[in-house]
């Protein structure tokens, strides 16, 4: 047989081999499905089949936080991040008992927070939809989970410290007499976006029972800001007791004044802290 002939018969063979491969990516059937986002991080995450070729829509039953979105970029690509939509594609194929996570976090913050999935590659199905499904935890009927406990990964992916950290600064010792409420120690912190004032207060011996329910920060300039109080000890603090209390705000809402008054208004009387000093944004800080 001449080199030509024998040149023709191996392309034939080796085309003949590879007509069934191709025809078998050409035939992957694609499937629309519904999945439960796992409710316990020790729970399996739901599998969604990708593939080289097919975006993957993820619908999302409430709106999700984008900057949340975790996935490795080397082997997979985001395509689209929308309000409650991720739309997600593959590099290449994944190879057999290749597996890569895709997580992001609900914008409300409910129960189960984050929803995650197993992302693999199966020679015969793909998904082009994937309707996610959170189950209601919340109920007196149903078992409720213990919530998630806040790990340090969570403050970065939710933006709230980022490359520049987090500041904090001292805030003095205050006492008001007429009050019989004192601030027994305080400390400041500032990071992405927000400060907060963690606080150790008492409620001195011969009054009543003290509930903090309202705060605001008043600069030299500006109207007061209204902060968010969080009582860490649940319940009045008693007399002659202490309690913990954190105020927090944004700080694209704070004036741009150096000192500040913090004002407690709870049940009868106010704790008023004067000279407040707010640490400042790290790129405002000296080198």
């Amino acid at each position: 047989m001449s080199q030509p002939a024998r040149l023709v018969l191996t392309l034939v063979l080796v085309w003949g081999t590879a007509t069934p491969v191709a025809a078998a990516q050409v035939e992957r059937a694609v499937r629309k499905r519904s999945v439960v986002v796992a409710t316990n991080p020790t729970d399996a995450l739901p599998v969604v089949r990708v593939a080289r070729d097919t975006p993957t829509v993820l619908l999302f039953p409430a709106p999700i936080n984008r900057k949340t979105l975790t996935f490795d970029e080397s082997r997979i690509h985001v395509l689209d991040a929308g309000e409650r939509s991720v739309i997600v594609q593959p590099v290449a194929d994944l190879a057999e008992g290749e597996r890569y996570e895709v997580g992001v976090f609900f914008a409300d913050g409910r129960a189960p927070a984050r929803a995650a999935f197993s992302l693999v590659t199966d020679p015969a199905e793909v998904d082009i939809q994937i309707n996610v499904q959170r189950p209601e935890l919340a109920g007196a009927t149903c078992p409720v989970d213990e919530p998630r406990a806040p790990s340090p990964e969570d403050f970065v992916l939710l933006g709230l410290v980022d490359k520049e950290g987090v500041s904090a600064t001292p805030i003095k010792r205050s006492r008001d007499a007429t009050q019989g409420i004192s601030v027994v120690s305080a400390i400041a912190y500032r990071g992405n976006g927000w400060v907060l004032v963690d606080a150790d207060i008492r409620n001195e011996a011969g009054h009543s029972p003290w509930t903090p329910r309202v705060a605001t920060l008043t600069g030299r300039v500006g109207l007061p800001l209204k902060a968010r109080i969080v009582q860490v000890d649940s319940g009045a603090i008693p007399a002659g007791g202490y309690g913990r209390v954190l105020i927090a705000t944004e700080t694209s809402q704070l004036s741009a004044s150096p000192v500040f008054t913090l004002e407690i208004v709870g049940d009868g009387r106010t704790l008023t802290l004067p000279n407040v000093r707010l640490p400042k944004a790290a790129s405002a800080r000296a080198p």
